[in-house]
């Protein structure tokens, strides 16, 4: 059973419902207007959409299902994101 287990974490897809489009995300950025969502923004116009968070933040989360996911560890991601 724990090697099941261990399997099943392992291969878990995490993914996101819904459209969340370049313009969506840079709409909620541009109205939070803090340093982080500024860097953020910055980075999605250099990556010329949000494709590639979306990916990053899927793989990302995935590693943390185990310890949970919450506001807190999704902020850290997005700033790491940001900040690559």
């Amino acid at each position: 059973m724990k090697e099941l287990v261990r399997l099943l974490l392992e291969n878990l897809v995490l993914d996101f419902q819904g459209e969340i489009t370049s313009e969506i995300v840079r709409q909620h950025l541009r109205a939070d207007g803090s340093k982080e969502a500024k860097a953020l923004l910055g980075k999605l116009v250099a990556d010329q959409g949000v494709d590639d968070l979306l990916l990053v933040l899927a793989d990302t989360l995935k590693e943390r299902i185990r310890t949970g996911i919450n506001e807190e560890v999704l902020r850290e991601e997005l700033s790491t994101y940001a900040d690559s």
